[in-house]
């Protein structure tokens, strides 16, 4: 029984056991399955994720619609990108807004750079495209031209959320504006000069970001710790105001039109490798508003009517502006009308007032919308109108022209000492309004012209005869200059009697011209290589007429017929007419400035300006000397593109100069405005003339032309030689004639011998800074003549000395020391 028992246990616990396994094996079948088909636990969001829109843009943010929409919340700006508007080409212009003393003026232009946002993965980038090296999609050189210019980054911002359609993506844009990311604030080159170490963050701030529909403007303060602050040095810092205008470029580029040389033009170049050449070019290409024939017009157009363009271009004028004034710059801006219908168009730029705070409240001149003349409370006595353009084409965007209060000091100054010998209106120091008034208008027109694409043309007044600027009926119907984009400022060559003469440029032939060339659509051209053709006609129609003719600016005169602040075809006559005016002016200098109860600060600051405009007329003379024209010309016209200045006008230039300056001139030497204004200056004030005008006369690149032009031409040229060899007679005169040397000519004739040791020991020296603008005559002089001709100089002149007795005491005591100076650098004892 106990063993039934037993068995009948064990067959029961083998039961068991066998229902228990085939249970767990069914329970872990359905575990099994289960977690076949459960979804994983959610994972927690990582602190780099996105978040979920409202938790990143909070009922707290204020938000401004526009390109972007831009929100601030406490201290962080976000912006929120659509994604249409993701791989577009953007500019980023950056600009200091407020400087500290020292640092130049604000408006300043510090980097242009197109940009690109990019979404990748969970991060946005901004990226910096170039646009200088190119290549035509469709050609295989373009791969290579790709792999070369890929884009680098400037910024990774972490995506904080997307919107709720998941359209637009929103990023915090703090880092870009706070932090020092040096291609959007002050230049690696100018931290060098002020020995800026590192940005003082603490000091730094965002100011603000503003959203407009094609710009986004931020503004903010930098501060900089500087070993070399060009002002509060206690501080040994410099704070900024930097402006970043961030712009939607046009999906399609405007059609360019090349560049020519013989048309002044600003222009951008670009470097092509899909050219038909056996070598990548340089493609330069116009500056220019984008100014279309609207397709209704165009058979008008054709006819030869004037026509409307599609969209105008229009100057607001600054809010800011003092009412007597904004009509004369509105005058300004519209005089330019009237090239542009040489152009085709009517109405093509238009001036107005800006609406005020209550018509519209959102109106701001930040926007790139609006062009304006901006007014700025501001001691710079100048303006300038700088432009922004698409580097893809060449199309002016948007302009601001920045107009500083003290630009009426400059024009004042200007025109009373070049027109106030013949003109009661300038005899004064506070001009009535309507004078001032038309300088203003000449100021805005020719400021104006750079907006619309034009640079300096200073070959422009050499077009008239000099005495063609005393004829009232000359002067009425073509101004001071065929062009007002020269430096032709007002008519210092008119005398008393030339009655009704005008005093300064307006829009001018070449000016019409100009716009012409530019702007005049050429509707059966498809490319701007099909344009090329009609705009070489037009350069040919008016081939060798000098009221055509474009001169760039110097930097170093090596072309005298393209010189700043001249008149006329002839600067010696020229010369000889303004110097004949301020002797008329001077001895009336004190009448003119008067004024009860008030100091003689005026009649120091006119005395000044007469040395000045007399500085001015030595170097438009003195550049005549080892002068070389320079006429742009193409293979199809005739005559050579650089010719030296004649013989004869050479050495009529250096007559003038030893007649006008080296001969003491007397006639600025007035002890009754000196006794008013110093207690000592005049003789130094005279050496400093004197020196300045020498120098650049004994100048390394002058006297390399020199040698080239007798090497080339012989008997024809004005030699290195010759020049020196009259220079030494005219400023050692004295001891040929035995007169006493004053003390004016002893300051003088020491200058000289200086110069001369100058010359024999020292090399062309081209700072590093300038190199790369250096458009002046290099020359080894160590192994050119110029050292053995000194030499020579330099004997004959103590051999001249030892010969000479002076007129009085003084005369023998400098004759005997400017012989020991001589023997110094002939025989030096070192």
């Amino acid at each position: 029984m106990k063993h039934f028992s037993i068995k009948l246990l064990l067959v029961v616990s083998v039961f068991f056991v066998a229902v228990s396994c085939n249970t767990a094996k069914k329970a872990n079948k359905s575990k099994t399955a289960t977690a076949a088909t459960a979804k994983p636990p959610a994972k927690k969001p990582g602190k780099n994720d996105p978040k979920p829109y409202n938790k990143v843009i909070t009922k707290d943010a204020k938000s401004d619609k526009g390109l972007f929409t831009v929100h601030t919340l406490d201290d962080k700006f976000f912006y929120e990108i659509p994604d249409s508007l993701f791989g577009r080409e953007m500019l980023m212009v950056t600009r200091i807004a407020k400087t500290a003393n020292g640092l130049g003026f604000g408006g300043g232009k510090q980097n242009t750079q197109v940009l690109r946002w990019q979404k990748k993965g969970k991060k946005v980038l901004l990226r910096v495209v170039s646009h200088q090296v190119v290549a035509a999609d469709s050609l295989p050189v373009s791969e290579a031209v790709t792999n070369s210019n890929f884009e680098p980054v400037l910024y990774t911002f972490p995506i904080k959320a997307f919107s709720k359609d998941s359209t637009r993506t929103v990023i915090d844009v703090t880092p870009l504006f706070s932090k020092d990311v040096k291609a959007l604030g002050f230049p690696q080159g100018r931290r060098q000069q002020y020995r800026i170490t590192r940005l003082e963050a603490d000091k730094s701030f965002i100011e603000s970001v503003k959203s407009y529909p094609e710009n986004i403007e931020a503004r903010h303060v930098k501060t900089y710790a500087a070993g070399r602050p060009p002002s509060n040095a206690s501080t040994g810092s410099i704070s900024l105001e930097i402006n970043n205008s961030m712009i939607l470029l046009p999906k399609v580029p405007m059609k360019r039109r090349m560049f020519d040389q013989r048309v002044g033009w600003f222009a951008r170049g670009q470097v092509d490798y899909g050219l038909d050449a056996q070598e990548s070019k340089t493609v330069r290409y116009l500056d220019r508003w984008r100014l279309e024939v609207k397709d209704e017009d165009i058979e008008k157009f054709k006819r030869g009517e004037l026509v409307e363009p599609k969209k105008p271009i229009v100057y607001y004028i600054d809010r800011a502006t003092p009412e007597q004034w904004r009509k004369y710059i509105k005058q300004g801006i519209e005089d330019w009308q009237v090239a542009f219908e040489a152009a085709g168009f009517k109405n093509a730029i238009i001036a107005k007032d800006p609406p005020s705070v209550e018509e519209d409240p959102e109106w701001s001149p930040e926007d790139v919308r609006y062009s304006v003349v901006r007014y700025l409370a501001s001691p710079i006595p100048n303006a300038n109108g700088p432009h922004v353009s698409d580097p893809r084409s060449g199309e002016i965007l948007e302009s601001d022209i920045n107009w500083y209060h003290n630009v009426m000091t400059l024009l004042r100054n200007w025109f009373f000492v070049q027109t106030a010998a013949i003109n009661p209106d300038a005899r004064g120091v506070a001009f009535k309004d309507e004078v001032m008034g038309r300088l203003i208008r000449f100021v805005s027109a020719h400021e104006v012209g750079h907006t619309l694409g034009l640079p300096h043309n200073m070959g422009s007044s050499v077009a008239y005869p000099v005495e063609k600027l005393r004829d009232a009926e000359f002067t009425r119907k073509y101004g001071t200059a065929p062009s007002i984009m020269d430096y032709a400022r007002f008519n210092y060559v008119a005398q008393p009697g030339d009655e009704g003469v005008a005093l300064m440029p307006n829009i001018g032939v070449y000016d019409k011209y100009a716009i012409k060339w530019g702007y005049r659509p050429i509707l059966d051209a498809k490319t701007a290589e099909d344009e090329k053709k009609t705009l070489d006609s037009w350069i040919l129609e008016h081939a060798g007429d000098p009221m055509y003719r474009f001169g760039r600016q110097q930097f170093g005169v090596i072309d005298p017929s393209s010189q700043t602040e001249d008149l006329g075809d002839d600067a010696v006559l020229a010369s000889e007419y303004g110097i004949k005016n301020l002797k008329r002016i001077v001895p009336n200098l004190i009448e003119w400035t008067a004024e009860d109860g008030k100091n003689y600060s005026d009649l120091q600051t006119m005395y000044g300006q007469v040395l000045g405009q007399f500085n001015r007329y030595m170097g438009h003379v003195a550049s005549n000397i080892g002068g070389v024209y320079e006429y742009y010309k193409t293979y199809d016209q005739e005559g050579a593109v650089y010719t030296h200045v004649p013989k004869d006008h050479q050495k009529k230039a250096m007559t003038f100069i030893q007649d006008q300056l080296f001969t003491t001139p007397e006639w600025m030497l007035d002890a009754n405005i000196f006794n008013k204004i110093e207690s000592a200056g005049s003789v130094e004030r005279v050496r400093g003339t004197q020196t300045r005008t020498l120098n650049n006369m004994l100048d390394f690149g002058r006297m390399a032309r020199m040698l080239e032009n007798e090497t080339i031409n012989g008997n024809d040229a004005y030699g290195l030689y010759d020049m020196m060899k009259d220079l030494r007679r005219g400023l050692f005169s004295e001891l040929r004639s035995g007169k006493k040397i004053d003390i004016y000519r002893r300051n003088l004739q020491r200058a000289y011998i200086e110069r001369m040791e100058f010359l024999m020991t020292e090399e062309q020296n081209i700072p590093a800074a300038f190199r790369r603008f250096f458009r002046g005559t290099s020359i080894d002089v160590s192994q050119s003549d110029i050292r053995a001709i000194v030499r020579a100089e330099l004997k004959s002149l103590r051999s001249a000395l030892r010969s000479a007795r002076g007129a009085d005491s003084m005369s023998r005591i400098h004759i005997a020391d400017a012989i020991e100076r001589v023997n110094d650098i002939l025989d030096p004892k070192n």
